[in-house]
């Protein structure tokens, strides 16, 4: 049985450098939710990515000297600092219940906290005179949030609790004296305020990059017929879960246990690599089989010593853990066009855009099309 349960999926080995990241669908719907506008990202609040939106358009009247703000950035932040505030209730003015507080950090150790902070807003944003804890979602110390905080939804109060008005003091502070955040050391330098850790620089740079991505639309003006269903159907799926054994020609579905890292898809409904080429191309009228190693004895194969300039749009993209040797495939995407790729990538990410090369092992692609 296990044999068969591992030969059913793939993605089974080793796994490139992209940071994950939920990214963006520009059509197509998710069950527990739904997306505000093209461009946002599968797993933030509409309202929240509003708020983004609002404070880019509003940093340059508080930090003229500012460059490159975008709300990829502060979605960065939020992503890793409250996960955007998911979960809670986002009013329409932008105040967010319940409010998001980080531990008390009194030294005791409890959340990593090693330092006592003292009490300097007799709780008035924290909630309690005992001590200091961070607040909102993009969780401010009072201290510093007195000192950045503005009024971002225009009701006369600059309030860390709520999204616009966190979203705006976000900006300003990242933008410092006026960064100019086209510059990666400037960037990093910015995000290195809110932690002194190349860890979470690291980590937020990733979700940055992942939703500049997702901001992009593709462009298929030249793309037609079969292969644009093919990749249509793919795109529709951007910020479906990753699903050890998941999906099938009729769309998402549950998987199983378990990865070779243990990450099991019995409860998350979604897609793994070989799930979602079946289902795209099925959209095309094209039956493939289930696992990467068996698609790539479909159609013509491309041989990875022609490099990826061979690729069109709508090919199967495959990766091997020894190149050459098709028994060995592990991983399959749908290639896109400049070197962009729809991707399930591994357990813990979403269908989303990748870079060709984000991958190890490149084995070449497959034309059905």
């Amino acid at each position: 049985m296990t044999l068969l349960l591992f030969a059913a999926v793939c993605c089974a080995a080793p796994v490139g450098n992209a940071i994950s990241a939920y990214v963006a669908l520009k059509t197509g719907a998710q069950d527990d939710g739904g997306i505000a506008e093209g461009g946002s990202a599968a797993d933030i609040p509409p309202r929240m990515l509003t708020a983004y939106k609002k404070a880019v358009q509003q940093v340059g009247k508080y930090v003229p000297k500012c460059q490159d703000m975008r709300w990829p950035i502060l979605a960065g932040i939020a992503k890793v600092e409250s996960n955007h505030a998911v979960g809670r209730n986002i009013a329409d003015n932008g105040d967010i219940r319940p409010k998001i507080y980080g531990v008390l950090l009194n030294g005791s150790g409890a959340g990593g906290n090693t330092t006592s902070f003292p009490d300097t807003d007799g709780g008035k944003w924290d909630g309690t005179s005992q001590g200091e804890r961070a607040v909102g979602p993009f969780q401010f110390m009072p201290s510093t949030w007195e000192s950045t905080g503005e009024d971002g939804n225009g009701d006369k109060v600059a309030d860390p609790h709520n999204a616009d008005d966190a979203a705006l003091g976000a900006a300003i502070y990242l933008c410092g004296g006026g960064r100019d955040l086209t510059k990666r050391a400037q960037l990093s330098a910015a995000i290195l305020q809110y932690n002194h850790s190349s860890e979470y620089v690291a980590n937020v740079l990733g979700w940055i990059e992942q939703y500049t991505a997702a901001a992009k639309d593709p462009d298929l003006k030249n793309v037609s017929g079969k292969a644009r269903a093919v990749i249509e159907a793919a795109l529709s799926q951007r910020g479906v879960p990753y699903s050890w054994g998941g999906g099938n020609a009729k769309g998402p579905s549950s998987g199983f246990c378990c990865s070779p890292s243990g990450k099991s898809g019995a409860s998350i409904k979604g897609f793994d690599c070989s799930g979602l080429t079946q289902y795209a191309y099925a959209k095309a009228g094209i039956r493939l089989p289930r696992t990467a190693a068996a698609q790539a004895g479909v159609g013509r194969r491309i041989p990875a010593s022609l490099g990826t300039e061979a690729l069109k749009p709508g090919d199967l993209v495959f990766y091997a853990t020894a190149p050459g040797r098709d028994s060995t495939i592990y991983h399959v995407g749908i290639y896109l066009g400049g070197g962009q790729m729809v991707n399930a990538a591994r357990p813990g990410t979403v269908v989303r855009l990748d870079a060709v090369d984000a991958m190890s092992g490149y084995a070449g692609g497959a034309r059905l099309l």
